[in-house]
């Protein structure tokens, strides 16, 4: 275990202040680039390829092709998360939507498995799931699939797509924080904290395991330097409840210092927040950024209730990464949920 005694400094090293206004992080489609997309998917569907079956050299792109290379850019090498504006989801039917948002993300990655069912692709929206406590987390509940709010986490992926299908009646707005901008704050003014988040810890899978109830096989540190970079895994209640299941709890040096990052994270210097309007993709470095949103108050009819689309990226060309950071899942390097439900 390396711990990094100096503060980073890259170009995911950020506070709010470094951004004047949002288009500094937005990036619009013109009516051509649209074009240019509808086209691509058009193809794709043409061929009887289903959205998540086909790869980047598939969905064929012109003018977009650097586009698309400079946000991939900005995401392993600049602040870690983009957003993309223009698309216009009832203008399309399911299966073009999906093609055309699949057809973009595979310019960002490769897909891999976010859940049990193995899903490449999953609705994050409310599915009534049936909760007997306050956290979803002890009943093996992820909270996407709720209206709760979503403090400061990580996802088990190198990135992370969102495209907004139907906004919420109100809440559901989504933040960004730099990971790294954090280290360099810890480092600071409580570097004491660094020898245990840098240690690691057992996490809680929440039915992301091999079995539906399992801790990761090994600690997995919330800051990890490894071949002269940094990278972070952090979500204070999968870490408090692995502890839990795994010795009885954490010892109190480790208790304050994952309190003091969640701390960091609500802080708005910190706490970059966006509301993603329908046809908006959001993608994220998981490795640089932590992310969040706000509790949720839903239409009561189905069809108008939030939805957006989820996608889980491993990046063409990765951060490095500590081989134990690196397996997450207890599935190897960068692998996916094991799929367990048909």
């Amino acid at each position: 275990m390396e711990i990094l005694k100096k503060p980073i400094k890259e170009n995911c090293v950020w506070k709010v202040s470094d951004f004047k206004n949002e288009n500094e992080w937005t990036y619009e489609f013109s009516e051509d680039e649209i074009l240019e997309l509808e086209n691509a998917a058009s193809q794709i569907i043409k061929k009887n390829l289903a959205p998540t079956s086909f790869s980047k050299k598939d969905f064929e792109l012109n003018k977009l092709e650097n586009v698309l290379s400079d946000q991939l850019d900005i995401l392993q090498k600049g602040r870690g998360f983009i957003r993309l504006r223009g698309l216009q989801p009832k203008k399309y039917d399911e299966l073009t939507l999906q093609t055309i948002y699949w057809g973009i993300c595979s310019h960002f990655g490769s897909g891999i498995p976010q859940n049990s069912k193995g899903e490449l692709m999953s609705g994050v929206k409310d599915y009534g799931d049936k909760l007997k406590s306050d956290n979803p987390y002890r009943e093996g509940i992820r909270l996407h699939r709720t209206t709760n709010k979503i403090d400061a986490h990580t996802d088990s992926c190198d990135h992370v797509a969102l495209l907004c299908v139907q906004r919420a009646k109100e809440g559901g707005e989504s933040g960004v924080i730099s990971a790294l901008a954090l280290y360099n704050e810890i480092l600071k003014n409580k570097p004491e904290y660094l020898e245990p988040l840098c240690r690691g810890f057992y996490i809680d899978l929440i039915g992301k395991g091999k079995t539906e109830k399992e801790l990761s096989s090994h600690p997995i540190p919330v800051f990890s330097y490894y071949g002269g970079k940094m990278c972070s895994r952090f979500n204070k209640v999968q870490i408090e409840l692995g502890a839990e299941k795994h010795s009885g709890g954490l010892d109190d040096l480790s208790q304050e210092a994952i309190e003091y990052v969640q701390h960091l994270t609500e802080k708005d210097e910190f706490h970059l927040k966006m509301m993603l309007e329908e046809g908006d993709i959001q993608i994220l470095n998981n490795r640089v950024t932590y992310h969040t949103r706000t509790k949720i108050v839903d239409h009561e009819c189905p069809t108008k209730k939030r939805l957006l689309y989820r996608v889980w990226l491993n990046a063409p060309k990765p951060r490095p990464m500590d081989p134990n950071f690196a397996n997450q899942l207890n599935t190897g390097q960068r692998g996916g949920v094991t799929k367990r439900i048909n």
